[in-house]
């Protein structure tokens, strides 16, 4: 069972920036794809980011590229997310999910954390 623990999220203002840490339980974490998802009020669910076991492969969704960037350290067993350049409609709950594969789809990620809220004011 792999736990997974965001923290990081607050409130900040359109323009600014935040950066989302997400620890994992497991040992195994090297092994692991790495996800960000978010949901916001009344939406579902959607997919943020992905990055690969190793770090060499990335995916982004295209309302967050150029401004979003993932990264892992697989010996800290982390994975963050620097947000810059926020704005309201980045506004949501962030969580950080794990899996086999890079995927946008959440069905193809095992576990998931509990979720930190980001809120951006205008």
């Amino acid at each position: 069972q792999v736990q997974l623990v965001e923290s990081g999220g607050g409130l900040v203002q359109a323009g600014g920036s935040l950066r989302l840490s997400c620890a994992a339980s497991e040992r195994t974490f090297s092994s692991l794809v790495m996800g960000w998802f978010r949901q916001a009020p009344g939406k579902e669910r959607e997919f943020v980011t992905a990055i690969s076991w190793s770090g060499g492969s990335t995916d982004y969704a295209d309302s967050v590229k150029g401004r979003f960037t993932i990264s892992r350290d697989n010996a800290k067993k982390k994975v963050y997310l620097q947000m810059n350049s926020l704005k309201p409609e980045d506004t949501a709950v962030y969580y950080c999910a794990a899996g086999a594969r890079v995927s946008i789809a959440s069905t193809s990620y095992d576990y998931w954390g509990q979720g930190t809220q980001v809120t951006v004011s205008s």
